[in-house]
């Protein structure tokens, strides 16, 4: 699926949970979709905030706030708690399945992907007759950067 088709299949999916659930469709909302599904990768907030400002959008915090949880409702953005200061986002809608290493050391996280991880749900779900409908996989330690530079100070 292309960024375009992702975009509007995205919008469609938002337009039709608004509709339902009795929501306003409103301008600031669907804006802070585009922006969403613009961004490759993990996004804060306040971050989106502040790219939005510089791109003249006309968005309050509480409207940013509001949207990301009806967002996260619709299932067309995730989640993750990388670390616990503060949460990070990403558009979830026709996006690959993915893993993420946290690096402990620099806060950097890096997708990952291996077919063995569906290999193992598909086995546990066979064996167990368990239904899973998604699965987060965080693996924490350093990155290669961290751990090269860590072993470049204790050979000092």
């Amino acid at each position: 699926m292309t960024t375009a088709e992702q975009q509007a299949s995205a919008q469609r999916i938002f337009t039709e949970y608004l509709q339902r659930k009795g929501h306003r469709k409103t301008s600031e909302r669907f804006a802070i979709l585009s922006e969403v599904y613009a961004h490759e990768g993990h996004f804060d907030i306040e971050r989106l905030y502040d790219r939005m400002k510089v791109k003249k959008y006309r968005v309050s915090r509480a409207t940013l706030y509001n949207t990301m949880d009806l967002l996260l409702e619709c299932d067309l953005v995730r989640r993750h708690r990388f670390t616990p200061e503060r949460s990070s986002f990403e558009k979830a809608h026709a996006f690959r399945q993915h893993d993420h290493l946290i690096c402990e050391a620099c806060g950097r996280v890096t997708e990952f992907c291996d077919p063995r991880i569906q290999q193992i749900k598909n086995t546990v779900s066979e064996v167990t007759g368990f239904k899973p409908l998604r699965h987060a996989l965080h693996i924490h330690g350093l990155c290669a950067a961290c751990l090269a530079n860590r072993n470049d100070h204790d050979r000092d």
